[in-house]
């Protein structure tokens, strides 16, 4: 299936960003790809024109500075590229208690994972709606369905990516544009490695990057709301339950589940 689409995707220089970047390419669609690190972004550009002949924009950005986002829209504007298909992947997480962590740290991945994905999505909304058309997928988490003892302000901000891009989606109901959300599992990334999640229970068993990458680009394609993927057998028979057990033990075994072995 070819595609004359452009997607513009944030975190675009490793896991699951890297792996959208591939699949949006392989079916004939231009890419704006962002992130902070300039040469993995020129080394991906150089392997997706030569590999599927398509144009690759690059945009080098940190987008946990206030000013990120909006230099990326206007950026964008002055090339004069429509983009079709926003994708917000870009994002990071922590482990350790509120009150010990840098705050510093936590305020940064309060700037990226929840202003940054706000206000791109804000700046190209209205680009989407004069045209009515175009997709939005956001990369949220399944940890945006509960609270996240030792990762409080990560599952903080993944609850708040959930309910924006809702929210937004059924706001644009009865237009061509759709909102996905996509909410995987502990998933084989740079993440675990960031979030000093290695040893730990969370990640004893991990979704591939790519599969949970094209359960959500499927997903977009499809204009589905919400896309869970990336879970054990085990994860989805009681994900469902996860209503019916009492909050604190809920917290208890969330907070079980991130804590660094000995």
């Amino acid at each position: 299936m070819q595609s004359n689409k452009t997607a513009l995707i944030t975190g675009a220089s490793s896991g699951i960003g890297y792996e959208l970047a591939h699949i949006h390419a392989a079916k004939g669609g231009n890419l704006v790809i962002v992130a902070r690190r300039q040469e993995e972004l020129i080394s991906l550009k150089e392997e997706l024109e030569r590999k599927y002949k398509i144009d690759v924009m690059v945009i080098a950005k940190d987008l946990s500075l206030p000013h990120a986002p909006s230099e990326v829209y206007e950026e964008v504007k002055r090339a004069g590229v429509q983009v079709d298909y926003l994708i917000n992947n870009a994002g990071f997480g922590g482990q350790g208690k509120f009150h010990e962590r840098p705050w510093e740290q936590d305020l940064s991945m309060i700037h990226l994972n929840v202003i940054a994905l706000s206000a791109l999505t804000r700046l190209f909304l209205p680009d989407f709606v004069k045209r009515n058309e175009g997709k939005i997928l956001n990369v949220s988490s399944t940890a945006s369905l509960m609270p996240g003892p030792l990762q409080a302000t990560y599952f903080a901000t993944k609850a708040f990516v959930t309910s924006l891009s809702n929210a937004i989606a059924e706001e644009l109901a009865e237009t061509q544009i759709t909102v996905t959300t996509l909410l995987p599992g502990a998933t084989d990334t740079g993440f675990k490695s960031t979030a000093n999640l290695d040893n730990t229970a969370l990640f004893d068993k991990s979704a591939s990057a790519k599969k949970v990458a094209e359960d959500g680009y499927n997903g977009m394609l499809e204009g589905k709301m919400n896309v869970i993927s990336g879970l054990t057998t085990l994860q989805k028979i009681l994900f469902p339950m996860l209503n019916f057990v009492p909050k604190k033990m809920q917290l208890r075994a969330v907070r079980q589940m991130q804590e660094v072995r000995k």
